[in-house]
């Protein structure tokens, strides 16, 4: 299922582990701070245990949202670059 892992870390170092971490799982950065991409049940648990380790802070925050097909396939991305609807992962500008 497609995954959509948002998060506000205040420490640098925590940050930067995490998003590698996130990469490691297959996850693709969308932002600077959010990923989106495939997580199997069983991947999104053992994520959700090891992402514990990086809030450190009253303030550190992750979401780890699961996206269904209908929420995925409307999608809309509004960027400097105009804007593109999410179709079956693929961009298409309007």
């Amino acid at each position: 299922m497609l995954h959509l892992v948002v998060y506000d870390i205040t420490d640098d170092g925590n940050r930067t582990r995490l998003s590698k971490l996130l990469e490691k799982f297959g996850l693709t950065r969308v932002q600077y701070s959010a990923f989106r991409g495939e997580l199997n049940p069983n991947d999104r648990d053992v994520l959700a245990r090891q992402v514990l380790k990086f809030i450190k802070d009253e303030h550190d925050c992750i979401f780890i949202i699961p996206l269904c097909q209908r929420c995925s396939s409307s999608a809309i991305v509004i960027s400097n670059t105009g804007v593109e609807l999410v179709k079956e992962k693929k961009l298409e500008i309007l």
